[in-house]
């Protein structure tokens, strides 16, 4: 898996669904250097723990879009799966409701740029290309800033849905950095006192918790 932190997103241009059902092309290096952006790649549409996430991520929208931060999905699926599945209701496996851009991964190069492709391609004994493991995207979470660069990621397995609400800490954490210079310590969560940075030491931050 690629480590793309302090490094510039990858940029892409897809296919994509928006406001729920409307056909878009998404290119990134629109939102880079103007927004903040959570990118977040999930394996299937039509499964059973990816909906537990997208809706997840809707129910916090607001919040995200509240400080300034798009939120983007994005799949290997192609973008007429994305709309079958947002015109399918939630009490059928669909995800219908859901407004943030969907974004389809068809060739699976975004996902092959940001190192979360569950599998290789490569060429066999008689020099044919080929692909082994799951042709599909871990659940992978990227926020990157205003300048294009990752500040954080993080990639679980097939069966493990993330936090969303983590996501969120991640962001307030990376904003307070920016607006007092100030660093946050393990578990910090917006409105909790965080640390000087070389002005503070440990010793002295530890001692009022």
């Amino acid at each position: 898996m690629s480590v793309l932190i302090g490094k510039k997103a990858p940029t892409f241009t897809a296919d994509a669904i928006i406001d729920g059902g409307k056909d878009a092309v998404i290119k990134l290096s629109d939102y880079l250097g103007k927004e903040e952006i959570v990118l977040f790649f999930y394996p299937k549409d039509f499964t059973y723990v990816c909906p537990t996430e997208l809706y997840a991520f809707q129910e916090r929208l607001s919040d995200f879009e509240s400080r300034g931060v798009k939120v983007f999905g994005i799949s290997t699926d192609t973008a007429e799966t994305h709309w079958a599945w947002l015109n399918t209701p939630k009490n059928n496996g669909g995800i219908q409701g859901i407004t943030y851009p969907l974004i389809a991964d068809v060739d699976k190069t975004i996902s092959m740029k940001y190192g979360v492709l569950g599998g290789d391609f490569f060429y066999n004994d008689k020099d044919e290309l080929a692909f082994e493991g799951d042709a599909i995207a871990f659940r992978g979470t990227f926020f990157i800033d205003k300048e294009g660069i990752v500040r954080h990621q993080y990639v679980n397995f097939f069966p493990l849905g993330r936090n969303i609400d983590d996501t969120l800490r991640i962001v307030d954490a990376w904003q307070h950095f920016q607006e007092f210079g100030e660093v946050c310590p393990a578990n910090w969560s917006k409105g909790d006192d965080a640390m000087k940075d070389n002005h503070e030491s440990v010793a002295d931050y530890l001692s009022k918790h």
